[in-house]
């Protein structure tokens, strides 16, 4: 087990000359938005209400998304004011999470920052990270600060996805999020992948009259005439768009297995 809240592999299961496919997943976004509260949920189906806010910490788990295995690492990132030193996940992630917590406008301000990096970050490299956008602590709807239209608007302001979840709540909302991050990277692959020019040949139509090609006559030999052949032309035709994939229901084997053992650390409760 590579981490505390991983999920321990079978080597039986696998040959190891044939490794499952990586996605790693940073969640950001600022302090208390319950970023460590997403991450035990998803990985052990649990809701912790305490936590040390300076640990930083990859986790890592089998998933099967859309019938497809995958390894789906997970940094729990732990910035204290807004991003900071965010070199360490720009270069390491394929996707990102940005959360707010629903109850504190502060923490969806400081989400504009992130988003605001990352979209710096993927002008400059020329690469595209799909990105999250979670609202979170919907559960605290009675003390909501940040209305659900100020999320939709500012993810569509980004190009990015936007749900609102409870960490405390409901497990599959959870798993959805970090199911459709696996698939929107799945998504990217596929746009990226190189695809062949094709090409087709055109015939061009013969002239109307024959050019006569006259040949010198020699030893009484009756002159003869031949006509020029049409010409093949390759013509390179625009390459393809892909389809997009069709999403599919994500598979429930996962929330049929039995949790795993949870090892607490201390000052860590469980409900």
């Amino acid at each position: 087990m590579s981490s505390m809240f991983g999920k321990p592999r079978n080597s039986t299961e696998r040959p190891p000359q044939s490794p499952l496919p990586e996605c790693n997943v940073a969640i950001l976004g600022c302090r208390g938005a319950g970023k460590s509260a997403l991450t035990v949920k998803f990985l052990t189906k649990r809701f912790i209400s305490e936590y040390d806010p300076n640990l930083e910490d990859t986790y890592s788990s089998e998933e099967l998304v859309d019938q497809q295995p995958v390894l789906l690492k997970v940094m729990d990132t732990a910035d204290q004011d807004g991003p900071g030193n965010c070199e360490r996940y720009l270069c390491w992630a394929s996707a990102f999470l940005v959360v707010y917590s629903i109850d504190n406008r502060k923490s969806f301000e400081g989400c504009q920052r992130y988003l605001e990096v990352l979209a710096l970050h993927a002008r400059g490299c020329q690469r595209r990270c799909p990105v999250l956008l979670l609202g979170n602590k919907l559960d605290m709807e009675q003390y909501r600060q940040v209305p659900s239209a100020e999320g939709m608007s500012l993810a569509s302001s980004f190009g990015c996805l936007f749900h609102e979840v409870s960490a405390c709540q409901d497990f599959s909302r959870v798993q959805h999020v970090f199911h459709e991050a696996v698939r929107e990277v799945r998504r990217q692959a596929e746009w990226n992948l190189p695809v062949q020019p094709l090409f087709i040949s055109e015939e061009r139509p013969c002239p109307p009259v024959a050019t006569p090609v006259a040949l010198p006559t020699h030893h009484s030999l009756a002159t003869c005439t031949f006509n020029t052949l049409s010409t093949v032309n390759y013509k390179e035709i625009p390459s393809v768009a892909q389809a997009k994939l069709v999403t599919v229901k994500s598979s429930r084997a996962q929330s049929k297995r039995k949790a795993p053992t949870l090892t607490l650390l201390k000052g860590f409760k469980i409900f």
